[in-house]
């Protein structure tokens, strides 16, 4: 697992992280399970606290949640009634051989170690099983969402994603990449409160942390865009890659 003591810190903010982090849309899960039959069954692999989960239960799928954190699986356990996480990691998912129709990732995948959890989806995948990690990525081209990521050291641009993700190994064909807007209505408050579940802030020095938190309240006291607004709409990009199991 990339960087340990950052991936496991967001089980302390389990609850902010549920109530602002963004959700997914649609049209971008749908997208990610073309051609996988319904009902499926599926995996959500780091399943946080469900928000990736609750979208695909609502489009009428089995999913298995799967996450490291107790915390983590606390809330969604607590958030979404009837359904528990299984205590795992992407390097070692306590499923059968077989066991998926597909594996999805929501704003997790970057945290694997990617050579023994490649290994893990493909076993886990049935042949011809659809593996499809996802994000939401904020929309840079907008000015002061660049400036935001700028003063809260955000650093997971779509550029990165794009680069970095687009091979999953020898056990997977060619990714395809969907792209898709999103966006969600925070007021300044809620936009702090998003920021604090962020894995830079949460392990951040107090010092840190203040410099944040002073540097976003003045981005939306001064910029044109901003001031004076009781609520904002931050634009995302959701990013959806997709591959199939060989």
């Amino acid at each position: 697992m990339t960087n340990p003591h950052q991936a496991l810190s967001f089980g302390a903010a389990a609850a902010a992280y549920d109530r602002f982090r963004p959700r997914y849309p649609e049209a971008a899960l749908r997208w990610a399970l073309d051609g996988v039959p319904a009902p499926a069954r599926l995996v959500d692999l780091g399943a946080g606290t469900g928000i990736l989960t609750r979208g695909l239960l609502a489009l009428g799928h089995q999913v298995v949640p799967v996450e490291p954190d107790p915390g983590m699986r606390a809330e969604l356990a607590a958030a979404t009634p009837g359904t528990a996480a299984l205590a795992g990691s992407a390097e070692s998912v306590p499923l059968p051989d077989g066991t998926a129709d597909a594996v999805l990732v929501g704003q997790a995948y970057h945290w694997f170690d990617r050579e023994p959890a490649h290994a893990e989806i493909a076993r886990v995948l049935r042949p011809g099983g659809t593996f499809a990690p996802i994000w939401n990525v904020r929309d840079e081209r907008v000015d002061w969402v660049a400036e935001l990521t700028r003063i809260a050291h955000l650093g997971d641009n779509a550029g990165d994603v794009t680069e970095k993700y687009a091979d999953f190994g020898s056990g997977f064909d060619a990714v395809e990449l969907g792209e898709f807007a999103h966006a969600t209505t925070l007021t300044p408050d809620e936009v702090l409160g998003m920021l604090h579940t962020r894995s830079f802030w949460l392990t951040a020095s107090a010092a840190d942390r203040e410099r944040i938190d002073r540097g976003v309240r003045g981005l939306f006291a001064s910029h044109p865009d901003l001031a004076g607004r009781e609520a904002v709409e931050l634009p995302y990009r959701t990013l959806v890659f997709r591959s199939r199991r060989r």
